[in-house]
């Protein structure tokens, strides 16, 4: 049995409509249909990690990894620029014949700047690109998210998907066998 949950509040604008489901497979299976059905601007809520979901929404690879690289990549020229400069051009003091600009001594630092790059922009990178910090959202304000975090699976379809439309999106959730249907305002 389905039921509709409106709590009017203060007026605030229509972010999307929550459906919840009681098992993680009516999750996947709920979420595989409103991707098949045309639906792009939703999410998917769950008490644990489900790989399967990924896929079932559609969600595209990150870019994470190439942000990684590219810190490597600036931390080891860094490094290297730093070294090569100070011993060459800045403070050139030549010990025992060798060249101003031998790299072998310059690889351990080398490493650890291209590490300490490559983890910072591992972070900041994960950080920016996952929209955090976001002490606040939307979904927070639904009735029953709480559930989310114990044992319930919930799917917010966004207001502003092209496919929207309030009283037909409500009834497809609905169909798809969510025990409540509830609007989620901003």
């Amino acid at each position: 049995m389905t039921q509709f949950e409106h709590d009017p509040g203060e007026g605030g604008q229509l972010y999307g409509l929550m459906a919840e489901f009681e098992s993680p497979t009516e999750l996947v299976t709920a979420a595989r249909t409103a991707r098949e059905q045309g639906y792009s601007r939703m999410d998917a809520y769950s008490p644990y990690p489900m790989h399967e979901l990924a896929e079932a929404l559609g969600l595209r690879r990150t870019r994470l990894p190439l942000l990684v690289l590219a810190g490597g990549i600036l931390g080891c020229a860094t490094g290297l620029f730093l070294q090569w400069y100070s011993a060459s051009i800045d403070y050139p003091l030549n010990v025992g014949g060798r060249p101003l600009g031998s790299w072998p001594m310059f690889i351990p630092i080398t490493f650890e700047l291209t590490v300490l790059f490559a983890s910072l922009f591992a972070v900041f990178g994960m950080l920016g690109l996952n929209g955090l910090p976001q002490p606040y959202h939307p979904v927070f304000n639904a009735p029953r998210f709480a559930l989310a975090s114990r044992d319930r699976f919930f799917l917010c379809i966004e207001a502003r998907d092209p496919n929207f439309d309030r009283d037909r999106t409500t009834r497809f959730l609905a169909n798809l066998g969510a025990r409540v249907v509830s609007e989620v305002e901003d």
